[in-house]
């Protein structure tokens, strides 16, 4: 398999990325990456957890949005930029500790948008959720780097 990549990769570029903001709040880091997927994992504690004590879906979520999103933009050429439409999300089987370990792999690879597979699994491989993120590629845009005045 070619490898998907289009912009350097290298783990502790991808953890860079996610020092601040909700990723970092949830404690989640990439952990690995081959020619066409790419990993990262979130801690099951009090950060993630719903009342209950079991993982929260929400959290389930982020994970695998922050995880295809990043994975998207590095699968886009340099001139392009990958933003969330949709995201669902399957929850299979609760985890109350330890780790998750998340996994992307692109399923399609458009010039207008990119559906990707993550898969979400426990630490001993059990299949905890399943979900498919569909991104839209866009030229870079400008964005503002802070809050407009108010007028």
């Amino acid at each position: 398999m070619t490898a998907v990549w289009k912009k350097p990769l290298s783990t502790e570029i991808l953890n860079s990325i996610c020092q601040k903001g909700l990723s970092a709040g949830l404690g989640i880091s990439f952990t690995a990456y081959g020619d066409d997927w790419m990993e990262a994992r979130m801690p099951v504690d009090d950060r993630t957890r719903q009342p209950y004590g079991y993982l929260h879906g929400g959290a389930t979520a982020a994970l695998a949005e922050t995880l295809a999103s990043v994975a998207g933009n590095y699968a886009a050429d340099g001139e392009h930029s990958c933003m969330g439409l949709s995201i669902e999300v399957h929850h299979l089987r609760a985890v109350r500790s330890g780790f998750v370990i998340a996994r992307a792999e692109p399923r399609h690879l458009g010039a207008g948008t990119q559906v990707w597979l993550v898969t979400v699994r426990d630490e001993t491989g059990r299949l905890i959720a399943e979900g498919h993120m569909t991104l839209a590629v866009r030229r870079h845009m400008n964005l503002p780097r802070e809050a407009p005045e108010s007028r």
